[in-house]
């Protein structure tokens, strides 16, 4: 009898363990949910026009109504400044949020950067909207992006595209600038997070 109890028990950790590492899903959006990219020049399109920002792609790639609230020089503080209107304005059923570049490029304090995406994440839940987080590279050679991006998804379950950014940027053939990409750099911005909404369940 106690062998039993101890393969029962046993075999229940093992489904909550299996249960924990679970990638997050997403709500499946509806063909009239709206999805709002919200974040700062990376999200605007700078370095290319506006109907090749990664918005406006992913908006043909799913056919969904994907709005483009990316504000060049937006940084997280800003972004929180403006979320509620957003919010109230678009009413997403989720929201890409993209964010932190600009508080790296002022040395603002990384916890104050990390305090202000959980403060946005939980803003955004409290309308009733998912989120996917977006990361940024760190602005200096070899980057990649800095781990307060996955600690943040880790702790909240969100779903993390942490990669797309940072290869973009290091390809000279997708980008404009040495921050921005160009046209071809951010279609392929838009598949990664098409692929990531298909992967989650949004789609």
């Amino acid at each position: 009898m106690r062998a039993l109890q101890r393969f029962i028990v046993a075999w229940c950790a093992l489904l909550l363990l299996a249960a924990c590492d679970r990638a997050p899903t997403l709500p499946r959006l509806g063909p009239q949910d709206v999805i709002v990219a919200l974040g700062d020049s990376l999200t605007h399109g700078t370095g290319a026009s506006a109907d090749t920002a990664y918005p406006a792609v992913l908006a043909s790639l799913t056919g969904r109504t994907v709005i483009n609230a990316g504000v060049p020089g937006d940084t997280t503080a800003s972004a929180l400044d403006r979320l509620p209107d957003v919010l109230e304005e678009h009413r997403p059923r989720l929201v890409l949020l993209c964010l932190g570049g600009n508080d790296m490029l002022r040395q603002h304090p990384e916890t104050a950067t990390e305090n202000n995406l959980r403060l946005l994440v939980r803003t955004i839940r409290a309308s009733g909207a998912a989120v996917v987080l977006v990361a940024v590279p760190a602005p200096k050679l070899f980057g990649g992006a800095p781990g307060f991006y996955a600690r943040i998804a880790d702790e909240m379950r969100l779903p993390l595209e942490d990669e797309v950014f940072n290869d973009v940027l290091k390809d000279n053939r997708l980008k404009a600038d040495p921050i921005h990409a160009n046209a071809a750099g951010y279609r392929v911005v838009a598949e990664r997070l098409a692929e990531l909404l298909r992967e989650s369940g949004a789609l």
